[in-house]
């Protein structure tokens, strides 16, 4: 089976950088999800402070055909690499529970350190989702989800 990517760049200011490269790339700024109007309105439904809601944008080929481009605020902490790859393992994710998710995302652990992958956490973003961190057999970071 074969899974489809987003790229992640790691920057100052995500809102501003998603918009350059929509432009640049002929994207558009991702929009909001299912039921909600506006990002804020989304924000204010998972509890997302105003202060933090610069700290992700994504923009999205119109088309369907390219990947997905998402920006986070750079922390300045480890890894330090400004770009990675999100791998999309677990499809969009939305129809399974937190531990039917984990246990996808552990099948797809042992299935890339079988590769030569490294193992580094598992974390939840602001909005509950789940993802783990991995290293590539030259230490290049990525995710999992």
């Amino acid at each position: 089976m074969s899974h489809t990517i987003q790229v992640v760049f790691a920057c100052e200011d995500p809102i501003r950088l998603a918009e350059f490269w929509a432009g640049a790339l002929g994207y558009v700024i991702q929009p909001p999800p299912e039921g909600f109007a506006t990002w804020d309105d989304f924000a204010d439904s998972v509890g997302i402070p105003r202060e933090k809601r610069n700290d992700l944008s994504a923009a999205v080929d119109p088309d369907g055909k390219g990947p997905r481009l998402f920006f986070e605020r750079y922390d300045g902490g480890q890894p330090n690499q400004r770009v990675h790859i999100d791998v999309n393992a677990v499809g969009d994710g939305g129809e399974l529970s937190d531990d039917q998710r984990r246990v996808r995302l552990a099948e797809e652990k042992d299935r890339l350190e079988k590769l030569g992958a490294t193992y580094k956490r598992e974390a939840t973003g602001m909005a509950g989702e789940i993802w783990i961190e991995m290293f590539d057999p030259e230490g290049n970071w990525f995710c999992v989800q």
